[in-house]
């Protein structure tokens, strides 16, 4: 298995700068092959600046072989072109926008199958905001309030996003609507947690701070914490 990262938003950006270089190590170093999928930012027509931004971003801390991949809809998320660039990268980055559309778009997907190919392969998969809500097993469409089937990536967890500006006005009205099991995780901007640094757990990266949401207890950690999700 590769590593998972998970972004509260504001991706893209200098303070960031520390979780993607360790992303970046371990997806193979600047040579990793970078795929950006911005399709969470297609409902509003934004998704060839988020394309552009990531790109120049990762250009920016070295990156050598970054590029915006054209799936932004369900047409485009079957594209052979692009299941085969998924199935060759080794660092896969799904930016922010609207959660519903993007796990609509992903879910059954050949290009989802393809991600969790690479995943099982090694790769890095890294979301930020709204890329990262879909990649648990439960997210909140902000649009509706309503909870929704995630992809499952991290089972048993919601995520909160921009955790310090907004995303834990959330927590209440989510620990009624979500089954006791699930684990709720707020994540800072500009601050991300990646697994696959120690077995079984999870490390804090970024200038904020993670919070974790369950049954016994708040937890709270901050730069370069350890710790696991309970269960």
């Amino acid at each position: 298995m590769g590593t998972i990262l998970l972004a509260g938003g504001a991706e893209f950006g200098g303070e960031m700068a520390s979780p993607d270089r360790r992303a970046l190590d371990l997806a193979g170093g600047l040579s990793a092959r970078i795929s950006i999928i911005p399709a969470a930012a297609a409902p509003d027509d934004n998704h060839r600046r988020t394309g552009e931004n990531g790109v120049r971003w990762f250009r920016s801390l070295g990156a050598t072989a970054v590029r915006a991949l054209p799936l932004i809809d369900r047409v485009s998320a079957e594209d052979p072109d692009v299941v085969r660039d998924l199935h060759q990268s080794t660092f896969i980055y799904i930016p922010g926008g609207f959660p519903r559309y993007l796990e609509q778009t992903l879910t059954g997907s050949a290009g989802w199958a393809a991600i969790i190919e690479a995943y099982r392969n090694g790769a890095v998969v890294a979301g930020a905001s709204a890329g990262a809500m879909v990649l648990c097993s439960h997210y909140c469409d902000p649009v509706s309030g309503e909870v929704f089937q995630g992809l499952g990536l991290v089972p048993n967890t919601c995520f909160l996003p921009h955790h310090d500006a907004f995303g834990h006005q959330w927590v209440p009205r989510l620990a009624t609507l979500l089954p006791t099991t699930v684990t709720l995780i707020g994540v800072d901007e500009e601050t991300a947690i990646l697994s696959g640094t120690a077995s079984g757990k999870w490390e804090v990266s970024g200038k904020g701070e993670a919070t974790i949401y369950h049954a016994a207890a708040t937890e709270r950690y901050e730069d370069g914490a350890v710790f696991s999700f309970p269960g």
